[in-house]
């Protein structure tokens, strides 16, 4: 259990061992028009949630809208053919979807906030012992949500219609104060996971002055 004393926390981060780059933010990246509203490229598992948001984006058409492409088996690493997609549908889309694989937290929500494409959570817990509770309910994303993370929080992917219906109605300038509050809060995440690593260490192997 998480006590902020001697056990903590710790966000996955990107995947550096797929290849995934350091980002490094741009003007066009915040303020160039986005081809598709969102994107979902990855393993759709049997009997998961990710079959329920195929089923939501075929009925209503949705991969019109959104850059899509799936498969049936994880794949431990990347091609450079599939990160260059990948990486090239976060640059172009508005919203990147994050539903559940095996855990609730994934990499491609920190890789969607390195190229200013905000994460649709799926926040729900996982099967477990991460926190099995209601006492624990938040376990997966509390350390996200402690710290403002301006994603937004979906609960089943038959919402995601409606979802998207309000993102046709949102304004070029609208969605880029959005981009720029989400790489403003990212950076100053990774810069407070710096921070608190350092002292933790510290506070832990440091010799403590014992004065006199």
């Amino acid at each position: 259990m998480v006590n902020e004393e001697d056990i903590f926390q710790w966000p996955l981060g990107v995947a550096t061992y797929r290849n995934f780059p350091v980002v490094e933010p741009s003007w066009s990246m915040l303020h160039t028009p986005r081809l598709y509203l969102c994107n979902f490229l990855g393993t759709v598992y049997k009997n998961s949630s990710r079959e329920t948001l195929m089923e939501v984006l075929r009925q209503n058409e949705l991969n019109k809208v959104c850059w899509i492409s799936t498969r049936e088996e994880w794949w431990p690493q990347e091609t450079n053919e599939s990160l260059r997609n990948y990486q090239d549908a976060l640059l172009q889309s508005d919203l990147t979807l994050c539903p559940l694989g095996v855990n609730t937290e994934c990499y491609r929500i920190y890789e969607a906030c390195s190229f200013g494409s905000v994460p649709v959570v799926e926040d729900v817990m996982t099967p477990g012992n991460c926190g099995n509770s209601s006492m624990y309910y938040n376990a997966p994303l509390q350390l996200l949500k402690t710290m403002g993370a301006p994603f937004i929080f979906i609960k089943n992917w038959r919402e995601l219609s409606a979802l998207l219906e309000k993102e046709q109605r949102m304004t070029l300038q609208q969605k880029i104060q959005r981009r720029k509050k989400l790489m403003e809060w990212y950076r100053y995440f990774k810069e407070q996971m710096r921070q608190k690593f350092i002292s933790t260490l510290e506070s832990s192997f440091l010799p403590k002055d014992k004065g006199g």
